[in-house]
């Protein structure tokens, strides 16, 4: 009988450390395969490989598109490239991104569901915002089984916390205690595989595609919402899906409630920006103008320019409170 041999681990901040002390952990004969996906910057240079190669007593690299897969190993997602999964083999696609990033942990926990359904183990670990919830609730749909690091032990509690209030994990533990869980876990006996609905296999071929080469045949899942797309200015349709809602536009860059919501946060705080800047210059050919206003005696156009210049000097300090307020973190609630 199969068993639970594949483990879909996800995190994004505070990760790189949390992922070393859980590869430090795991015993040399971990009868399992485990993929790993960290939010990286997609011009960074990841030595997260060599990290958890040193961590323990597995091997741990980045794959290239199309190897086999073999237990025993950590196979680590590479910048600007979605880790997914195929029967037998890994994907490194440079797919649309999801919460603007690439690689995505949801893109990863969909795929795993989707080709392994009760044999996947998915693990979220310290984060921000929403990031795994999705696709964790497709693990477990699919018969996989569920596990969180325990928020209170969580450098940032965001990813685990959330993914808690959807009700569906089925382990959360310190991370200290999360090595002896896994050792377990892979050894029982898989569970039976549920198919997911086509949406999520829709939504990893779209993951799956290169982001050059557009598949004409993918219809995006979902009705269109009245939200237009951060990433793109398209449209974003909005998918329902077991109890969740998310959204992905016709290109495919998709978002959950909480990414979107800090999506869009950036956008306006870039608006706000350029805002403040174009003032300040105004402010700067206010003052000159009437300077010379004052120069040449005229003292009408002189009180004309220093009311303007004192306009926009109340406006660039409404555009720094607007800012200020759009730095504090989106709420934690249920999307």
């Amino acid at each position: 009988m199969p068993t639970k041999d594949i483990v879909a681990i996800g995190a994004s901040a505070g990760g790189v450390e949390a992922f070393q002390r859980l590869c430090a952990s795991l015993p040399a004969d971990f009868p399992a395969s485990l993929f790993v996906t960290q939010h990286l910057s997609a011009s960074a240079k990841s030595v997260l490989p060599q990290l958890l190669d040193r961590a323990g007593p597995l091997p741990a690299s980045s794959p290239r598109d199309g190897d086999r897969i073999e237990r025993g190993r950590i196979y680590v997602a590479a910048p600007d490239r979605h880790m997914l999964l195929r029967e037998g083999k890994i994907l490194m696609r440079r797919g649309p991104n999801e919460n603007r990033t690439r690689p995505a942990v949801n893109a990863l926990f969909r795929s795993a569901a989707i080709a392994y359904g009760g044999r996947v183990i998915g693990v979220v670990l310290t984060g921000l915002l929403d990031d795994g919830t999705d696709g964790l609730i497709a693990i477990t749909a699919a018969g996989g089984t569920s596990v969180v690091q325990d928020p209170d032990d969580a450098e940032w509690p965001s990813m685990p916390r959330n993914a808690l209030k959807r009700d569906h994990v089925d382990y959360a533990v310190p991370l200290a205690q999360l090595g002896d869980l896994l050792s377990r876990l892979v050894r029982e006996e898989a569970n039976p595989s549920v198919p997911l609905p086509q949406e999520y296999c829709v939504e990893d071929r779209m993951a799956a595609q290169e982001f050059a080469v557009v598949e004409s045949d993918i219809v995006t899942p979902g009705a269109p919402s009245h939200i237009s797309c951060p990433d793109c200015g398209g449209v974003l349709n909005q998918i329902d899906t077991q109890e969740e809602i998310r959204f992905r536009c016709q290109v495919g860059h998709a978002f959950t409630p909480l990414g979107l919501a800090a999506a869009q946060g950036d956008e306006l705080e870039r608006a706000l920006a350029i805002a403040a800047r174009t003032h300040r210059d105004r402010i700067r050919l206010f003052e000159q103008m009437e300077e010379s206003a004052h120069v040449r005696g005229l003292p009408r156009a002189e009180g004309r320019w220093q009311r303007a210049s004192l306009e926009s000097r109340h406006m660039v300090e409404v555009l720094e409170d607007a800012m200020a307020s759009l730095r504090k973190p989106v709420a934690d609630g249920e999307g």
